[in-house]
């Protein structure tokens, strides 16, 4: 447990956290919406600092992330607790629990993660994901900082769902966001994760300008995020907003959690992705399985075969030393290494 950045005290027994677009309220005893940072006395604290559920060296695309370092490998670290209440969350028995909850979290270190990180050859860097990295920003922070100096890569996997100021000091120390943009209204925000779209956009603005790596994914769930003309919307807000070089993945629905809706037919997720196809030069398909294809990555120039991908297991063919096409010389903006 460590004193929480980003919170004003307002009342003697009252504290407000700043960290997230909630903007909590939080008396004495009792804990913000993530379920993690605590009012105990009129000071808030990050009661998961230093609690970790997970700890694996990952695929880089497990994140997913395809145009990172393709076919590196990660270490990547989890934790409890998250801002959102998404009703069809695949991780809900960290992310939806506090520290009371969860029996089986492990206490490390910051020198410990970084360890254990560096000692591995191959491995490029830290991943935080599992649960949402933001609720254990200042665990998350201070490991970033340090992988830093030891020259490794740190990649957050997030909602997006952060405040301006503690976004920009993140950014310092983060090499690659992977962000997931759930919907494109407002009304799925509330409806379904107890949250809003407005601040997850500016979070996509801001990381996008930041010149940091971004990665969007998309969850397609029947009936609820699936209407096409939303969808078209979105997919022109990100090509304008951000970018047409942005990589966005379209992911697969199963049911889950508080959500008994059938999986997303692949036939719609195939439509979608011929519509985001036409505005973005990197659109993937996940959760097909391997015989549906939409992994691979083709020169948007050329349309030659640049990465192939089998499952986890990726083969480059066609970049070079600067992840370049190299059949044409176009810059595919793919970070290799």
């Amino acid at each position: 447990m460590k004193q929480a950045l980003f919170f004003d005290k307002i009342k003697e027994d009252e504290v407000n956290c700043k960290l997230c677009p909630h903007n909590c309220h939080i008396k004495t005893g009792k804990r913000g919406i993530c379920r993690v940072r605590k009012n105990i006395d009129g000071i808030l604290y990050s009661e998961n600092y230093g609690k970790v559920s997970s700890l694996n060296f990952d695929p880089i695309e497990k994140k997913p992330l395809y145009h990172f370092f393709p076919g590196k490998t990660i270490f990547s670290i989890g934790s409890v607790g998250c801002n959102l209440s998404c009703k069809f969350c695949q991780n809900w028995d960290i992310a939806q629990a506090s520290v009371d909850d969860y029996p089986n979290l492990r206490t490390c270190s910051v020198n410990e993660i970084v360890r254990i990180a560096a000692q591995k050859a191959e491995n490029i860097g830290i991943a935080y994901t599992y649960n949402e990295p933001i609720v254990w920003y200042e665990f998350m922070l201070e490991i970033a900082k340090q992988a830093k100096f030891e020259r490794l890569k740190n990649v957050i996997v997030s909602n997006g769902f952060i405040n301006k100021t503690p976004l920009e000091e993140l950014v310092k120390y983060i090499d690659a966001f992977s962000v997931d943009l759930k919907a494109y209204t407002e009304t799925f925000y509330r409806s379904y994760t107890s949250s809003q779209l407005d601040p997850v956009k500016s979070s996509l603005k801001f990381i996008q300008e930041s010149g940091r790596h971004l990665e969007i994914t998309n969850l397609v769930i029947p009936t609820l995020n699936d209407d096409e003309k939303i969808f078209e919307e979105m997919i022109n807000w990100i090509a304008e907003e951000l970018s047409e070089d942005i990589v966005l993945h379209l992911s697969r629905y199963f049911p889950g959690h508080k959500m008994n809706i059938e999986a997303t037919p692949i036939s719609k997720l195939t439509h979608l992705y011929k519509i985001a196809a036409k505005r973005l030069k990197y659109v993937y398909l996940g959760n097909v399985g391997y015989s549906s294809g939409g992994n691979n990555t083709f020169c948007s120039n050329c349309d030659k075969l640049l990465i192939k991908r089998q499952g986890y297991f990726t083969s480059i063919t066609g970049l070079d030393s600067e992840g370049n096409c190299r059949y044409c010389g176009d810059k595919t903006l793919i970070i290799v290494g």
